[in-house]
């Protein structure tokens, strides 16, 4: 049931969001950009095996919801930075998480771009548990590291394969971390 809460919370943002009326102000018939970049959702596998963290306990999907600001954003390494804020809802009452931090962005004119981030994660998972299917992450908020590879479809519309780790990085014990794993759409302003 929270987890419902929460997913209609997250869809009644993304629509006041994206109305017209809310999301750009009309200048003499031209659209202007407000200070929305870019909005991404789309389906994460939770606690994936094999990556970054080395093992799975915890099990199901991550609905993910991602604000991307336009401003403030600077340039740098033949790319932009741009400052972020997501969740992740696990579908089976697992680890949920809330973050923000900073996206590099570069994109080639065929369209291919690629995300590389630096931030901070909340979460509400466990920080120590004798429960085998349940990680240990040992802090309440942890580091976080994306990395994004995508397709811009047009000039509103993309596709990519997102990677998401959170980390305490060894500064508390235990440090078990958790990576994602999945397919997001994100839509342009």
């Amino acid at each position: 049931m929270k987890n419902i809460k929460n997913l209609s919370a997250v869809i009644i943002l993304f629509v006041m969001l994206t109305t017209p009326s809310m999301g750009f102000e009309s200048t003499y018939g031209q659209i202007e950009p407000t200070l929305l970049y870019e909005i991404r959702t789309g389906v994460l596998a939770h606690d994936v095996d094999g990556l970054w963290s080395g093992s799975q306990k915890e099990s199901g999907v991550d609905y993910n919801f991602e604000i991307i600001l336009s401003r403030p954003s600077f340039p740098f390494l033949l790319g932009t930075v741009y400052p972020n804020s997501g969740l992740s809802i696990n579908n089976r009452g697992n680890t949920n998480k809330l973050y923000l931090g900073l996206l590099w962005e570069r994109e080639i004119k065929s369209g291919v771009f690629l995300n590389l981030g630096i931030g901070a994660a909340w979460h509400d998972g466990n920080l120590e548990t004798s429960d085998r299917d349940k990680k240990e992450l040992g802090s309440r908020f942890l580091f976080r590291i994306p990395i994004e590879i995508g397709y811009a479809l047009n000039k509103r519309h993309r596709l990519s394969i997102a990677f998401d780790h959170i980390s305490n990085v060894y500064l508390a014990h235990p440090n078990e971390g958790m990576d994602s794993l999945g397919l997001r759409y994100g839509y342009r302003f």
